[in-house]
């Protein structure tokens, strides 16, 4: 028996893999889907809301709860199959129906959805898309007129999938009650799972298509503001050349430049981080269909180029110019340091220049007073040293006024040679 233990998240990681299996669709039939954002100010989705969402509909219709803390669920709803999917930033409703009404994209398809559960979701739709899936005529004319009729010209794509197993075409325009449409004509030998991974398809390209576009207005502010920001640090540079400001001031106002482009880094870097990764999940997504062209229309690659890559070089852009500007003050302000380096370095030598002659003069008053103080000591002394041998007088027979006169010049020596020593003392 293998005993060996298991890593703690094995089993989570081996079931990730499978948690989001494509549905076995029948053809005919209808899917509507329904992706729902969080709020703008939110930081995160609130997983327990969006469950407890999901179990109001289920109850609805009678239907088992999903497992605690799951982020996928399929089951039935009534005569309906849903699917549910929890997304970091969205959550996603696809409910198949296996009959197709009379009318083409009848909007009644998404009554499923009862209006006042609707209103309670926790965030605003961000697409929604309705998908027709036929079983595929014989004659390809057929489709081509179905697809002229349903979507508009000008912006349609029709395309050969999986080694023509369906056709696919859709406008990606919003119609009159406020859906994507599209249309998969589904070739007889094709599988139910095969089916399934198509619709699938379908609806991820439009959904990360979506989600992804939310960066271009963030771009488009961004490169408003970088405008602005780009002007200012021109100019600034621009007087560090000329100095023709203080280098203290230009700094302060280099450094609120710099804290500037920091905060639109980390307002921005989610967004634009996020769009790049939805860009590569609607590329890979369409590279899976392995597209071939329909009677010469437009494939989704080719819409995507036209349409769709100008809209993400935009966005990156925007991230590219963000982070060059960037670096550009961080240049300029390194370059401005070194300038406030210089010149402080400067007065700083000046300023030692000036200690070291205020330190001269002080030492030339010192010894001036050295030797004021040595007469004043040596005054004292001398009239000390007179009044001790006053009375040598007369056993010397010389006047006072001779003696005083001959003990001035010893003293005075010896006060000099005194205070000399005391000095060289302190100095050692």
């Amino acid at each position: 028996m293998f005993s060996l233990e298991d890593h703690p998240n094995r089993y989570a990681l081996a079931n990730e893999l499978h948690a989001r299996p494509s549905p076995a669709l029948q053809t005919p039939g209808v899917a509507v889907y329904l992706a729902v954002k969080r709020p703008e100010n939110a930081v995160s989705r609130d997983r327990d809301q969006d469950r407890e969402h999901l179990i109001q509909l289920l109850d609805r219709f009678g239907a088992p709860h999903p497992s605690p803390g799951a982020n996928h669920y399929f089951g039935e709803i009534g005569r309906y199959h849903l699917k549910w999917e929890q997304h970091t930033e969205f959550v996603t409703y696809t409910v198949f129906g296996e009959t197709l009404t009379a009318r083409a994209f009848d909007p009644s398809a998404f009554d499923v959805f009862p209006a006042e559960w609707l209103e309670e979701a926790p965030g605003k739709r961000i697409t929604s898309a309705h998908i027709r899936i036929e079983d595929m005529p014989e004659d390809e004319a057929q489709m081509s007129s179905a697809i002229s009729k349903w979507f508009v010209p000008e912006s349609v794509t029709a395309t050969w999938v999986l080694d023509r197993a369906a056709m696919v075409a859709g406008d990606f325009r919003i119609d009159t009650a406020g859906h994507m449409r599209f249309v998969a004509f589904i070739a007889a030998n094709t599988g139910k799972r095969r089916v399934g991974r198509i619709v699938q398809r379908i609806c991820e390209i439009e959904t990360y298509k979506t989600v992804s576009m939310l960066g271009l207005p963030v771009a488009r502010d961004l490169h408003r503001r970088l405008g602005q920001v780009d002007n200012e640090l021109a100019d600034l540079v621009g007087a560090m050349t000329k100095s023709t400001e203080a280098p203290t001031t230009t700094l302060d106002e280099l450094l609120a430049i710099s804290a500037e482009l920091e905060e639109m880094m980390a307002s921005t870097s989610f967004r634009l981080g996020a769009t790049k990764a939805y860009e590569a999940i609607v590329h890979q997504r369409i590279n899976a269909l392995r597209e071939e062209r329909f009677l010469g229309r437009q494939t989704l690659a080719e819409f995507m180029m036209r349409r769709y890559d100008p809209a993400m070089r935009t966005i990156m852009s925007a991230e590219t110019q963000l982070a060059s500007m960037a670096s550009r003050a961080m240049r300029a302000g390194d370059l401005l340091r070194t300038r406030v380096d210089v010149e402080r370095s400067a007065q700083n030598q000046a300023l030692l220049e000036s200690m070291n002659k205020r330190a001269h003069l002080q030492l030339r008053l010192q010894e001036t007073v050295e030797g004021l103080s040595v007469v004043a000591i040596s005054y004292y002394a001398v009239s000390l040293a007179s009044y001790f041998t006053y009375p040598l007088t007369g056993m010397l027979g010389i006047s006072k006024g001779m003696l005083t006169a001959g003990l001035t010049l010893p003293v005075v020596l010896l006060v000099w040679l005194m205070v000399r020593r005391i000095r060289h003392s302190i100095e050692d």
